[in-house]
């Protein structure tokens, strides 16, 4: 029994600064002092409070270490774990009250969650089972082989009102129910770990946390439909995500939770990882098949549905990741706790990758039907420098600006969809008043039509013309009836795509259209971005009452832009300067070097 347990994520954010190393030294520093057999250090996955990191957490304290670099650690080791005196300077600020030491449930980024998917991520070592199985991990699995048949497995989920995270949010008990009842010589269970949404990493972090979740789930949905076998496609740009999965897959097999006769039954099922190249595409159920297949990952044509016939033509069930983390807990806690938690028509939690203009970037868990302002203002911090929110991005290039009128909304996914948004996978990036909102659905539009695969007309084409549209109303090109012929052009697009990528695709346009019209026309009448963004609408200017005549703005002009006039302010000892806007490339570089305010954009 160790007095003290020292957990550090191992998360790929906390991994990119370096965390890893941090482990390596804490075992170093541990040792150095004999406190090998007090003292266990643990790599964990993602804690949630991504800008903060690395994070170290000792226990039983709780005492929460953020922004930890490998010099404090010889500190951390000699104060906190041989003496005893927690290194208050390294804390997280709000665990500090009255020179107490609060839990990490008790802070506001963590008070308002509910930790269902994310239950054991930051809280095991992700690499061995046997911590996962002390968490109840593989008790469901052995629940279900045991004590249910199939089909109480399947009406089970159904009573749960579990819906599908990935963004369209049909019953998973359904889609189980579809395919259990086709009769087939073989189907398959699919795990969708292609998460391609820009700022998205919920599946990603479960992954690296909480990998025997996922397979223990899909060995259940494999025994509610009568699969034997089963594949997550995840993106090979996740390499610890993969690491830890094939190493979660070799322990199961070890332990028999994997393979055949599992807990000693008939019942025989196996896992095997496909890595997708970052086709955003192939997170569209048909086209992921195809790519698992072989073969160049494109839609097809529904009906059939993969229930009927989907992977290698066999009747198949697709799910999420987080969907998937979902079903042990489910299992054992039974389908009224899980209904209980969150709306009439949305259950459960949602996790959501926070990220933008935001204090608190990271990953949160909420129940359905938290409010937006309860996640930006109370989980997240708070909008920082004092700017005003200006709108919420929830479905990434699939979904739609939430404006500040929409703030105390709860979430769920008809809410989101009533007001021309959606849940998407989880992506919620918050955006300030220095966001140009035709920037932002220019941004997300050039993201689809790189991703478009192109196999049907009214996504490859239609998406380009957007594009174009778009590109010269940033520019100052753009007329008002441009902003007609684009919405026209958007309810073409989402009416006659082949698939959910090409029908989502104008919604960012669609959304900022509706919400922040405002600005579509000034970007057209008055030939100005109030963002201060689209680069050729800008003009910068030099108010030359406030200019000192220091030369420093002139310095670091690139282009020779700004000179200096024969006009000297009062009071001032030295002649202004002044941008001479033919020469003037819009860099910006002025902007920041100058200390009295003097220049401005517009």
């Amino acid at each position: 029994m160790y007095r003290s347990n020292v957990l550090v994520c191992g998360g790929t954010g906390c991994t990119s600064s370096d965390s890893l190393k941090i482990v390596e030294k804490l075992k170093e520093e541990i040792a150095a002092r004999g406190l090998e057999k007090e003292v266990n250090v643990i790599t964990t996955g993602c804690f949630g409070l991504c800008a903060l990191g690395p994070i170290v957490v000792v226990y039983p304290e709780g005492s929460f270490y953020s922004m930890v670099k490998i010099d404090d650690i010889p500190e951390i080791v000699e104060e906190h774990l041989l003496k005893g005196r927690i290194v208050t300077r390294l804390l997280y600020q709000e665990t500090v009250v009255e020179d107490t030491i609060k839990s990490l449930n008790d802070t506001a980024f963590y008070a308002k969650q509910q930790r269902i998917a994310l239950r054991n991520c930051g809280v095991i070592d992700p690499e061995k089972i046997d911590e996962y199985i002390a968490m109840d991990g593989y008790a469901a699995l052995g629940k279900v082989l045991t004590e249910m048949t199939p089909t109480e497995v399947i009406e089970t989920i159904l009573a749960s009102g579990l819906r599908g995270r990935g963004g369209a949010g049909f019953p998973t008990g359904l889609k189980w129910k579809f395919a259990a009842a086709n009769d087939a010589d073989q189907k398959y269970v699919c795990c969708n770990a292609d998460e391609g949404d820009p700022g998205a990493f919920m599946d990603r972090s479960i992954l690296e946390g909480d990998p025997h979740a996922l397979l223990e789930a899909m060995a259940i949905a494999g025994y509610a439909i009568g699969a034997t076998q089963g594949y997550v496609y995840v993106r090979a740009e996740y390499p610890i995500a993969v690491n830890r999965l094939q190493i979660a897959i070799d322990q199961a097999h070890e332990y028999g939770l994997l393979g055949n006769n599992i807990f000693g039954t008939d019942f025989c099922f196996d896992v095997q990882l496909r890595l997708g190249a970052g086709a955003f595409v192939c997170g569209e159920e048909t086209s992921l098949m195809t790519s698992i297949e072989g073969k160049r990952g494109e839609p097809r044509p529904r009906p059939p549905f993969p229930a009927v016939k989907g992977l290698y033509k066999k009747p198949t069930i697709l799910n999420n990741v987080e969907t998937y983390a979902n079903i042990p807990r489910i299992i054992l806690l039974g389908a009224d706790w899980f209904n209980s938690i969150g709306t009439e028509k949305s259950k459960g939690t949602k996790v959501f990758a926070l990220g933008g203009k935001i204090e608190h970037t990271g990953l949160v868990e909420v129940p359905m039907g938290t409010t937006l302002r309860t996640i930006v203002e109370e989980i997240g911090g708070g909008i920082p420098n004092g700017k005003k929110f200006k709108a919420a991005q929830t479905g990434g290039p699939s979904g739609g600006c939430i404006p500040p009128q929409h703030l105390d909304i709860p979430i769920d996914y008809d809410n989101l969809l009533a007001i021309g948004s959606m849940m998407g996978s989880g992506g919620l990036i918050v955006m300030d008043e220095t966001t140009c909102m035709v920037d932002i659905a220019k941004f997300f539009l050039e993201f689809t039509v790189d991703e478009s695969c192109g196999k049907c007309t009214p996504c490859r084409i239609g998406t380009k013309r957007l594009l174009e549209m778009l590109d010269k109303i940033t520019k100052g090109q753009g007329t008002l009836e441009m902003i007609d012929e684009m919405e026209e052009l958007c309810h073409y697009i989402k009416d006659n795509s082949l698939c959910g990528l090409g029908q989502t695709a104008p919604n960012p346009v669609l959304s900022t259209l509706h919400y922040f019209r405002d600005e579509y026309v000034q970007h057209v009448v008055d030939k100005k971005c109030v963002a201060g963004v689209c680069k050729d609408l800008l003009e910068f200017s030099i108010i030359k009452d406030k200019c000192f005549g220091c030369s420093m703005c002139a310095r670091q002009c690139p282009a020779g832009a700004i000179t200096v006039t024969d006009y000297t302010a009062p009071g001032k000892k030295k002649p202004a300067y002044e941008i001479d806007t033919a020469k003037c490339v819009k860099c910006g570089a002025c902007l920041p070097t100058c200390k009295f305010g003097a220049i401005v954009k517009g």
